[in-house]
């Protein structure tokens, strides 16, 4: 790791591996800086990704990375643990101790999911405990899902499970009762309701078969679908006075993210952020072309500050051979005198 770069990158999944090709390809100095924890890890395959379809993710960040350093980039895998400003420029600051300055910083991290807590969730988490019909619902359709959830988010989950099978069944995981709107959309979508409250789940020979209720009885299921709250990776950001917003959906906080512009600017001058960081519902192909387009914009601003520092130093210099050759014309105009 040098020390350094045109731009570092913090985060290296689709997004700051877009980046950061679109940087190298202009001959830029790049550091990836990849913490190696993706959201999407614990997922065997990615959808929804053109010609990348059942690709496991690992495998697309592992080709991404290839292709980085093919046109020069470096990717170092490692955990930022801070960001301060050195003058017109940033110290980006490593877990392990390890320093790098850069003219301008992408924050391309995404998201940590905030999982219920029940048994079977978490270690299930990514097979076949899902939260996006459109990353995982074509894989489980016909099948029967049950849906985590209560109040006006089960109504919705339930509408787009329900394109893909005909066997949805929403069940309760805490206390809340089940508001008449969204009891009322779900009869019309023919899904039932179970009243008892969810204890855990029933996994046989590694597969999941069902949901245990608090009575003791279990009603078989293929998949389970979660809500979890994601929440933006950028805790490092706190010396640059960044701090994340919430995201309210049907009156409930379900993520926080980064606010920039729409083309990835932050509040803080030279620092940007792109991907799912920013737009916590993209999925991998959108965060990819963020990240696409936050590298073009970050490169355009490299390009135009360099102009205007050069167009300084032309004026200045233009400037002062204008004096002083108003200067030798006045001491001739006194001598002839």
């Amino acid at each position: 790791m040098n020390s350094s770069y045109d731009v570092v990158i913090i985060g290296g999944g689709p997004a700051g591996l877009s980046a950061a090709t679109a940087l190298a390809r202009f001959r830029r100095t790049v550091l990836v800086l990849d913490g190696g924890a993706p959201r999407n890890a614990p997922a065997g395959h990615l959808h929804n990704f053109l010609s990348r379809d059942n690709t496991s993710p690992l495998e697309l960040v592992a080709l991404g990375r290839k292709e980085v350093e093919s046109f020069g980039g470096t990717v170092e895998s490692a955990e930022v643990s801070g960001i301060r400003r050195v003058g017109d420029a940033f110290e980006v600051t490593t877990a392990d101790g390890r320093v790098a300055q850069a003219r301008r910083v992408l924050v391309t991290t995404g998201l940590q999911d905030r999982l219920p807590d029940i048994p079977g969730v978490a270690e299930r988490w990514g097979r076949d405990v899902l939260h996006c019909p459109y990353y995982h619902g074509y894989e489980v359709r016909d099948q029967a899902v049950g849906i985590l959830a209560v109040g006006p988010l089960a109504g919705h989950a339930a509408g787009l499970w329900r394109q893909l099978t005909d066997r949805v069944t929403v069940f309760r995981h805490d206390d809340e009762e089940l508001d008449p709107e969204t009891a009322e959309r779900l009869e019309v979508l023919g899904v039932p309701v179970v009243d008892g409250t969810v204890a855990g789940l029933v996994v046989d020979e590694d597969r999941l078969t069902g949901i245990r209720l608090e009575s003791g009885e279990v009603l078989p299921v293929d998949a389970v679908v979660v809500s979890p709250r994601a929440g933006a990776r950028a805790g490092f950001l706190g010396d640059l006075g960044l701090e994340t917003v919430e995201i309210e959906m049907m009156g409930r906080v379900v993520a926080t993210r980064l606010d920039t512009d729409p083309l990835g600017r932050t509040a803080v001058p030279g620092v940007w952020a792109a991907g799912s960081v920013v737009e916590p519902m993209a999925q991998l192909m959108a965060s990819a072309a963020s990240g696409l387009m936050a590298g073009a914009q970050i490169n355009a601003e490299l390009v135009e500050t360099r102009i205007q520092e050069r167009l300084v130093t032309l004026r200045a210099a233009s400037q002062s051979v204008t004096s002083a050759t108003a200067s030798l014309n006045a001491a001739g105009s006194s001598r002839l005198g």
